[in-house]
Parts: C-alpha cells; structure tokens; sequence
C-alpha cells in the first residue's frame, strides 16, 4: 500500500525468520510474527498461547496504545481468529478477484457490489481499505483509503465525453456528524472521460468513530456542449475497523492514571492549536480528506 507520502510492503516471513522474532515481553508474550515490512516496521502477529488477553491462535496487528506510559499497553486489531482463517480468507480473495491486481500486484481493497452508481453514460465504483498502521485505538483515529473507478460506457455517443470539473463529499461518522467537502477536480487533475474510457484514483480520510461512510457526486461538463454541466452521483460506501481488542495494561489501569493521561494530552493539543495556520492548505487538511493520484500507489507482493 502506498500514499504520496507512506509506503507499506509486507512480506510473509519464512519459518526460522518467523522463529527469530518470537516474542516474550510484555504486551505481545508469546506471540509469532508472520509478515514483515521494511518501511513501517509493520508486523502481523499470531498468538501462540492465550496470554495478555488475547486467544490462542489469533492473528492480529499490534496497535501501541498512544495514551498509556506503559509500553505494554498494546492494543490489538483482529484480522483471523486462526492462521487458516487468515491465510484462506487472503487467498480466497485472490483468487476470486475481491482484491484487485494491478500490474501484477496485489492490492487489498474490498469491494462491495453494491457501492457502484450510474448516471447516464458515466459509471462510480468504489473499493476501501483499512489502514492499522495509521490508525489507533487511544486515542481514537481511524484511517482507511478508498480507490475510486470512473468509466463511461463504450456504447456512449462520442458527443457525450466530458471534463470532471469538481467534486462533492457529505462524510458522516458513527455518530451522526456530517462534514462536507468540495473543490476542483480530484487529485490535482480534471480528467476527460469518452466513450470506453476509465480514470481511477485513490484517496483517503479519517474518522474518530470506528466507522463512517461517504457519498457526493461529481460535477462534469461537455466537451461539444461546454455550456451544459452535469452531476454524476458517487454511491454511498462504508469504511470499519476490524474488530479491536483493548489491552490487558489499559484495563489494569487506575483512574487516577488515566485522568491524569488525559489532561496531559489535552494540553499537548491546545499549545499545538496555537500554531496552526488558516491557509487554504491546512483547511483541506481539517476536512480529512486527502486525495492521491492512483498511478503513484504500489503494493506489496503478499499482503
């Protein structure tokens, strides 16, 4: 998985790899790596033994508890309840075309068959992503990536191509909060969809709540008819975590603790606050909504 500025590729270990980083400290105790990636330090770990909360044969990635002093404080994102639930359920989506593949790589998107809507001779199809390595439980952020596939039907006039102008998002949250989102084009570009002809990119957004979800449409002109303007409609598509697991360090925790965690963080915020700007720039950025062009991701080889 890559973003203009995050690069992700996990490997699946070898045995005696695997072997070397068993682990028996605090926080991940009999626990076995499985996958390796070089740029994040990114592992998905299997339990050996039920220990520290967490059942026997799990598979997991590890989530450092962000708010806690204990480096034990490890929370833990559910990806298997077994290894041959994990491994089965990665190839069966291989196989059966759920994960894309791109130029001979793989990519873990999920897409749901009813997240596609057509307007006139224009088609939106939407897949997601979860992000667990820029994502955390405590405090609560939640990162997914969704790719985006805009296509017009090869049957279309040739008089029907357009120009993408801008775009529109209504972003809601788990708890009923809705933001919204518009500017020009998407990732920087105005792409002209003709007859037979796919644009495709990628983009990303947080949410404080475990999940969310978006819809917008986007505003195209004509190329023959410059004068008339349309919308296109982008269906609603969900984005949730996998099932999290708090630490047994979290939950051992006294209140007075946390408390005072708590108030800690709170004033780390506001002297950060302080010196954020009010550029356009940073508004974006407010907004949770960031777009990156779909040429520039890679993958890794497995996972």
């Amino acid at each position: 998985m890559a973003l203009s500025n995050h690069y992700r590729s996990e490997d699946l270990l070898d045995v005696d790899t695997a072997a070397g980083g068993f682990q028996q400290r605090q926080g991940l105790k009999h626990c076995l790596p499985l996958t390796f990636c070089i740029h994040t330090g990114l592992s998905q770990y299997i339990a050996v033994e039920a220990a520290e909360g967490r059942n026997k044969n799990e598979v997991f990635y590890q989530c450092p508890d962000q708010m806690a002093r204990n480096p034990a404080a490890i929370d833990m994102f559910i990806i298997g309840a077994t290894f041959t639930d994990w491994f089965t359920s990665y190839v069966n989506n291989v196989v059966s075309g759920g994960f894309p593949i791109i130029r001979d790589q793989i990519f873990r998107y999920v897409h749901d068959p009813e997240c596609v809507a057509t307007t006139g001779d224009v088609t939106v199809s939407v897949s997601t992503s979860f992000l667990p390595e820029l994502s955390s439980v405590h405090p609560p952020h939640y990162f997914f990536t969704y790719r985006i596939r805009i296509e017009m039907s090869k049957d279309a006039l040739p008089e029907k191509a357009c120009q993408l102008d801008s775009r529109y998002w209504r972003i809601t949250n788990a708890k009923g909060d809705v933001e919204e989102v518009q500017g020009p084009g998407v990732v920087g570009e105005f792409p002209i969809i003709s007859p037979g002809r796919v644009y495709e990119y990628t983009s990303c957004t947080t949410f404080s709540t475990t999940s969310g979800y978006m819809e917008g449409y986007y505003t195209f002109h004509f190329l023959y008819f410059k004068d008339k303007i349309f919308n296109v409609a982008i269906p609603r598509f969900h984005m949730a975590c996998p099932t999290f697991r708090v630490s047994v360090a979290r939950l051992e925790m006294g209140p007075d603790e946390y408390e005072a965690m708590e108030d800690e963080d709170e004033d780390e915020d506001e002297g950060e606050s302080a010196d954020v700007g009010e550029s356009d720039g940073d508004e974006e950025e407010h907004r949770r909504v960031f777009d990156v062009p779909a040429r520039r991701r890679r993958c890794s080889r497995l996972f």
